[in-house]
């Protein structure tokens, strides 16, 4: 079962990746990742973005990408809910084939909440019908229900006191938490953060990263795209390194930062941790 609320007792600080991910991990090993993904190419034009990607993601873990800049994470990270179509490979959500089109992919993305750079929230309506109208036009939720259950994840997020003004009127730290709130309200299987902060004031990150460890603490199967170094070591379980369209190294977070195994990944921590 997947926990969506944040759970105020557990506030002890992560180094070593999180016991109940690991737990979570183990079990799932025994029969199949919730998210698979198999020899995905993908092309734009002449510019090969995407080469023989393998990676599967199991329950419960909190998977981070992270790589130069150009180097297909966030097009990875899209093509799995089809944002982004693929030229060859299988996608799988919890064992199945991610469909090209139609009432089935629909189905299928609704079990995959997504976090993008930009907030996205619909501008001419109050924070809270942007969290209750996927809930109610998709999984036929009553209002009353899916005002109950958008107040609690506004709560959690800390903006349930905002919950009647207009994106707007929010900062933009507060319009990002209002948007994983939005895609919690569809219960998904798991969540895709596509650098989630880059487009917010430096006083303004914590507070979304904030919310996103937490996430990872409750069990959330979690896959984030993001530059946050701080966030990768605190959060992560598995950190995949890409360059130039390639998954290039996977390890655990002290791992990958102690002891990266490719010259292409010292370059990049080299560039990153010296200021």
């Amino acid at each position: 079962m997947i926990i969506l609320f944040f759970m105020s007792e557990q506030n002890e600080t992560f180094t070593q990746g999180r016991p109940q991910a690991q737990a979570a991990t183990g079990a799932a090993s025994d029969s199949h990742p919730l998210v698979e993904l198999t020899h995905v190419e993908k092309h734009y034009g002449a510019l090969h973005v995407l080469k023989d990607i393998n990676l599967r993601v199991n329950k419960g873990e909190v998977l981070v990408v992270v790589g130069p800049s150009g180097s297909g994470k966030s097009t990875m990270c899209r093509t799995i809910n089809r944002l982004e179509t693929i030229d060859s490979g299988d996608i799988r959500i919890d064992g199945k084939t991610l469909p090209q089109e139609g009432k089935e992919l629909a189905a299928l993305r609704a079990e995959v909440g997504m976090v993008f750079q930009s907030f996205n929230l619909f501008a001419n309506k109050t924070i809270l019908e942007n969290v209750t109208l996927a809930p109610m036009k998709v999984r036929h939720v009553d209002q009353k229900t899916a005002e109950r259950q958008a107040m609690d994840l506004l709560s959690r997020v800390g903006v349930d006191t905002q919950a009647n003004k207009m994106p707007s009127q929010l900062s933009g730290g507060q319009q990002q938490r209002v948007a994983i709130a939005r895609a919690l309200a569809m219960q998904p299987k798991v969540m895709l953060f596509d650098e989630p902060t880059s487009a917010l004031d430096p006083e303004m990150v914590n507070e979304v990263l904030d919310v996103m460890v937490e996430l990872a603490k409750e069990g959330m199967t979690m896959i984030c795209v993001t530059h946050e170094m701080g966030f990768a070591r605190k959060a992560a379980d598995r950190i995949v390194f890409m360059a130039d369209g390639r998954i290039l190294e996977q390890s655990t977070p002290d791992e990958f930062f102690e002891n990266p195994k490719t010259e292409r990944a010292k370059d990049f921590l080299s560039k990153i941790l010296t200021h």
